[in-house]
């Protein structure tokens, strides 16, 4: 049976209301099976940096411990801030050497502390999933590049353009084909996957509610379509959805239909 875990994370985004992201883990959360959900009690303040270039590290930390033994197969995690996917798989029963990761975002999350701008550990999330970044948060061992599927990033900086050329990457055209993401996940020869959706990766006619919209994003129904198509070969290990951001309650009603879309597509 699937079960949702409820992370509201916020320490790793660099929005300047990133707090914002703890009211739309709760608004899904509310839409969500009471008996399938549980709700991590995770860090309210912002934490430190213990010397490191990640801020917050030790809210970070902590939640990444917190997020050990609530980790099942079919978990879907529900954000907070996109980081917490690494968390995720780091907890993930029965390692990932047949995983393959899925990254649905607009954002290429592909630095590490020395070339991010923010310090923010959303923006380097990928980049930690490769075994590459600060050494108390990066997952080991790491996922392979070849086993990486990007989908939708269309915003990066310079120093994330070298490690997103060394993966497999979909655009928002190319998920016009409703087959492009099964073919891409298929090749990479993994029996398993997880699925991570930043919902900044939808268009901002379609989603409002988040931190740092990009235009010419998915559709919800295109994102969901291809979804389902990769799950008809491929399991999936586990699934994400984060960065919703609703700026009031009222703005997290008119997002939710295109969330719960998601959700029935992971789920």
């Amino acid at each position: 049976m699937v079960r949702f875990l409820v992370i509201p994370q916020w320490q790793g985004s660099p929005a300047p209301r990133a707090m914002l992201l703890v009211d739309g883990a709760a608004a899904i959360a509310g839409d969500l099976p009471r008996a399938a959900t549980t709700v991590l009690e995770v860090p309210v303040e912002a934490g430190e940096s213990l010397g490191t270039g990640v801020r917050r590290l030790s809210a970070l930390l902590r939640t990444r411990e917190l997020t050990h033994g609530h980790i099942d197969a079919d978990t879907v995690v529900i954000g907070g801030d996109c980081s917490i996917t690494v968390a995720a798989i780091d907890a993930l029963p029965g390692g990932t050497d047949d995983l393959a990761v899925v990254w649905c975002d607009a954002h290429a999350d592909l630095h590490t502390p020395e070339t991010s701008p923010s310090g923010a550990f959303s923006g380097m999330a990928l980049r930690a999933l490769l075994g590459e970044g600060e050494e108390q948060l990066v997952l080991s061992p790491a996922i392979r590049a070849d086993r990486v599927v990007t989908v939708g990033v269309r915003n990066l900086d310079d120093a994330e353009a070298a490690p997103l050329g060394a993966l497999t990457n979909l655009s928002v055209d190319d998920l016009e084909r409703p087959d492009a993401l099964l073919d891409a996940v298929r090749a990479t020869g993994a029996s398993r996957v997880w699925v991570h959706i930043d919902v900044d990766v939808l268009d901002p006619s379609d989603f409002a509610g988040v931190s740092s919209s990009v235009p010419f994003g998915l559709s919800p129904a295109a994102l969901s379509t291809a979804i389902r198509a990769l799950r008809t070969e491929i399991p999936l290990a586990g699934a994400t959805i984060a960065g919703f951001a609703p700026r009031t309650p009222a703005d997290a009603v008119d997002d939710l239909g295109a969330l719960l879309r998601l959700v029935g597509a992971v789920a």
